[in-house]
């Protein structure tokens, strides 16, 4: 089971930029989807975008379409997620997690394997 582990949270001011990893251990990437998933105080975790080891291709919820990117690099066992123009609404827990069956931001639950988070504050 591969075991993941973010970093790269912190605070930010508006508009500004952060880029979070998430790295994976015990297995590599392959046959496995990997999500973006964060969670604000008092609210349900969402997704925010995921990729999809089998062909590369990737999902933003509508709230970041356009000013996040995710990649991966398979040589460094790594996804990134790039925020750019950063709202104090995108401040909450950011967590990756591993599916092997395919990418969903709007079902967790096939998400067997989970992060600890990073914290992201964005400051008006």
């Amino acid at each position: 089971e591969v075991q993941l582990v973010e970093s790269g949270g912190g605070l930010v001011q508006a508009g500004g930029s952060l880029r979070l990893s998430c790295a994976a251990s015990g297995s590599t990437f392959d046959g496995y989807a990997i999500g973006w998933f964060r969670q604000a105080p008092g609210k349900e975790r969402e997704g925010v975008s995921c990729i999809s080891s089998s062909d590369g291709s990737t999902y933003y919820a509508d709230s970041v379409t356009g000013r996040f990117t995710i990649s991966s690099d398979n040589a460094k066992n790594t996804v990134y997620l790039q925020m750019n123009s950063l709202k104090p609404e995108d401040t909450a827990v950011y967590y990756c997690a591993a599916n092997d069956d395919g990418c969903s931001l709007s079902d967790l639950n096939p998400f067997a394997s989970w992060g600890q988070g990073t914290q992201v504050t964005v400051s008006s």
